[in-house]
C-alpha cells in the first residue's frame, strides 16, 4: 500500500519519540519499493522516512541497518564522506518502517553531476575507491552475502538462462551477454566490498565534493564493476573517464583494468533483470516497458555496435548458408550438365530453303585444276629480242613447242584439250 508524505510524518512521530513534524515533501528515492519523504521538525532538524511497499524492501531495509551497525567507528573515519544513521523504527504488520537523519548536501542529477566537472569527478572515484576498499569483514560479520569471482559469473549465468526461458529477450542480445559470461578473462578479479545500489540518487553533494551516501540496502561483497554501472547512463564519456581515472589512482594496483567492461554489461543486462522482475510481478505495463527498452538496445547495438564487453573478441556470424532446394522431376531424361560457354552475342545466318548439293571430292578436285589452267591462261608470254613489237602473243595453251618459254613461277602443265 502506498503512503503519503503526511502518513510517513505520522509514522515518523511513533519511530523517534519527541519529534514534531512541521513540514514533510515526497521523495523519489527507489520509488518502485519504497514510500520516503523529507522531514523538518520544530528545532529546523530534518529526517528522512522509508517505508517499504513489499516484503522484499523490508529485508533490504533489515539488510542496510545490519550493515551500518557492522561498520566499526574506525572504518567510519577513513570514509571521506558521512554514512546515514538509523534514529528510530516501528513496525506495522510485517514491515518495518525506518527514520533517518538526514545528511548534508542535495542529492544531484546526471546533468548536474556532469556540469560539476573535473572536481567532482574525482571525488566521486576516491568515493567509490574508499566503498572498494572497506574491509571485508565488516560485511562478513553483519552476515550479509559475500560472493567470489567465479560465483558472481556463475550467478549471471543463472540470470541469464532465466531471461533467455521468457522467450522476450533478443537473439543478439543473448549471444552478446553471453560470450561475456564465458570469457574467463574478463572475470579475473579480486571481490571487495560493493555498495550494491549505487548511483546519483544515493549521493549528498556539495560545492563539488561528496558529503554522504546513503541506500545501504544491497551490501555485500562481490563485484566491484556493479558500483559503475550507472555511469552507463552519462553521455558525456570524458566524465565517466574521469571518474574511473581517479579510481585507478586511489586503489593503485588493486585497480582491475576490465571494470568498465563489466560494468557496461551489468547496466545492459539489467533490463533483462528487469523484465524478469516484472514478469513475475505480472505488470503489463512494466514488461511492455522492458520489452520495449530490450528492443530498442538491440538495434542500438546492431546499428552502432555497442560498447565492447569481452575482452576476447566475439566471433563474427557466419553468413547464412545458401538454402538447399529440392531437385525438380524432369519431364524428359536429364542430360549432362552443359559445358561453360561463351555468352558473347551470336548472328544467325539466313540458311536457303532448297540448298544446292555439296561437290563431291572428284569434282571438286577438277574445279580447282580448270581454275589454275584459266589463271595461267591469263598471263602473257615474255618476247624476245627477234620478235617485233607489234606481235601479238599468243596463249600458253595454243603452243605445242618444246621449245615453249614457261610463265614466271609456274610450272609446266600438260596440254588440255580445247
Amino acid at each position: 500500500m502506498k503512503r503519503s508524505a503526511m502518513e510517513l510524518a505520522a509514522i515518523a512521530t511513533a519511530a523517534v519519540p519527541g519529534l514534531t513534524p512541521v513540514g514533510f515533501a515526497a521523495l523519489s528515492d527507489d520509488a518502485e519499493d519504497f514510500d520516503s519523504a523529507l522531514i523538518v521538525d520544530a528545532q529546523k532538524h530534518r529526517w528522512r522516512v522509508r517505508s517499504p511497499r513489499h516484503d522484499e524492501a523490508s529485508m533490504r531495509l533489515e539488510a542496510e541497518l545490519s550493515a551500518l551497525r557492522a561498520f566499526s567507528a574506525k572504518v567510519r573515519a577513513a570514509l571521506p564522506f558521512s554514512l546515514p544513521s538509523v534514529a528510530g523504527t516501528v513496525r506495522q504488520g510485517p514491515l518495518r518502517t525506518f527514520v533517518y537523519k538526514d545528511l548534508p548536501g542535495r542529492v544531484p542529477t546526471l546533468e548536474e553531476l556532469v556540469e560539476e566537472g573535473s572536481k567532482l569527478a574525482v571525488a566521486l572515484g576516491q568515493c567509490m575507491a574508499a566503498i572498494h576498499q572497506i574491509p571485508d569483514e565488516s560485511v562478513e560479520v553483519a552476515g550479509l552475502p559475500t560472493y567470489t569471482a567465479d560465483e558472481v559469473r556463475q550467478r549471471k549465468l543463472n540470470e541469464l538462462d532465466t531471461a533467455a526461458a521468457t522467450g522476450r529477450v533478443p537473439s543478439g542480445l543473448l549471444r552478446r551477454w553471453e560470450h561475456a559470461m564465458e570469457d574467463v578473462s574478463l572475470w579475473r578479479f579480486n571481490a571487495t566490498v560493493v555498495h550494491g545500489d549505487f548511483d546519483e540518487e544515493q549521493l549528498q553533494v556539495s560545492h563539488s565534493s561528496i558529503t554522504a551516501v546513503k541506500g545501504w540496502t544491497d551490501l555485500h561483497v562481490g563485484d566491484p564493476a556493479d558500483d559503475f554501472a550507472w555511469l552507463s547512463a552519462i553521455d558525456d564519456h570524458g566524465f565517466s573517464e574521469r571518474v574511473f581515472a581517479a579510481y585507478v589512482e586511489a586503489r593503485g594496483k588493486s585497480a582491475d583494468p576490465h571494470i568498465m567492461r563489466r560494468a557496461a554489461l551489468a547496466a545492459e543486462f539489467a533490463l533483462a533483470q528487469w523484465l524478469v522482475k516484472s514478469l513475475d510481478s505480472k505488470d503489463a505495463e512494466r514488461i511492455a516497458d522492458a520489452e520495449e527498452m530490450l528492443q530498442e538496445l538491440d538495434t542500438n547495438i546492431s546499428e552502432y555496435g555497442g560498447q565492447p564487453l569481452s575482452v576476447v573478441e566475439a566471433p563474427r556470424p557466419l553468413a547464412a548458408p545458401a538454402p538447399v532446394l529440392a531437385p525438380e522431376v524432369p519431364s524428359e531424361p536429364q542430360k549432362a550438365s552443359a559445358p561453360a560457354i561463351n555468352t558473347s552475342k551470336v548472328t544467325q545466318l539466313a540458311v536457303d530453303d532448297d540448298p544446292e548439293p555439296l561437290p563431291s571430292p572428284e569434282d571438286a578436285e577438277a574445279s580447282a585444276e580448270q581454275a589454275r589452267q584459266k589463271s595461267v591462261s591469263q598471263e602473257q608470254v615474255p618476247q624476245t629480242s627477234d620478235e617485233s613489237a607489234d606481235a601479238t602473243p599468243e596463249p600458253v595453251a595454243a603452243v605445242k613447242s618444246e621449245d615453249s618459254v614457261p610463265a614466271k613461277d609456274t610450272e609446266p602443265k600438260e596440254e588440255t584439250s580445247s
